[in-house]
C-alpha cells in the first residue's frame, strides 16, 4: 500500500484549491481518469453519476484528471456530473498515488494515467485500491467492496 500524506495534497477543485485533508473523518472515493469527453472517461464518470446515491452514504466522490477546470465545468455541465472533479495538471496527486504512468499505444510511449479508484479512510489511509481499472462494472465493484 501506498504511504500517503493528505495534508500536502492540495490541487485545483472547481471552485478552489481542494485539500484531501480536507475531508479527514469521512471516507473518499477517489478515482483517477485519463480525458474529460473521451468515450471511456466519459462512460465511467457517467456510472458513477448514476450510482452515486448508493456511493455517497459510504464517502465523498472524486475524480481526478490532467485537465483544466475549464475542461471539467465543460465536462460536468455536458455530463449533468454531480461530484467533485479536481485538476491535476501538473500531476502531483497521480504522482503521489503512482498513477501517473509510462503508457504505450501504437508503439507509442508517453505518460499519462493509468485508471484506477482508491478508498481512502477517515483516518486518511488508504484502505482499498483498484489498478487499471476496466470501465465496464467498475462502479459495481467498487459498490460490492462497501457491500
Amino acid at each position: 500500500m501506498l504511504n500517503i500524506k493528505l495534508n500536502s495534497l492540495t490541487i485545483e477543485g472547481e471552485e478552489k484549491e481542494i485539500s484531501l485533508s480536507d475531508f479527514l473523518g469521512k471516507k473518499i472515493i477517489l478515482y483517477f481518469y485519463p480525458k474529460d469527453n473521451t468515450k471511456g472517461c466519459t462512460d465511467e464518470a457517467c456510472d458513477f453519476r448514476d450510482n452515486l446515491n448508493r456511493l455517497s452514504k459510504f464517502g465523498v466522490l472524486i475524480g481526478v484528471s490532467p485537465d483544466t477546470i475549464k475542461s471539467h465545468k465543460n465536462f460536468k455541465e455536458k455530463q449533468n456530473l454531480n461530484f467533485i472533479l479536481m485538476s491535476d495538471t501538473e500531476h502531483k496527486l497521480s504522482q503521489e498515488f503512482n498513477t501517473w504512468v509510462e503508457k504505450s499505444m501504437y508503439g507509442r510511449k508517453y505518460m499519462g494515467i493509468e485508471r484506477s479508484t482508491f478508498i481512502i479512510n477517515e483516518k486518511g489511509e488508504i484502505e482499498k485500491e483498484w489498478r487499471k481499472v476496466k470501465v465496464k462494472g467498475h462502479v459495481d465493484e467498487v459498490i460490492k467492496y462497501f457491500s
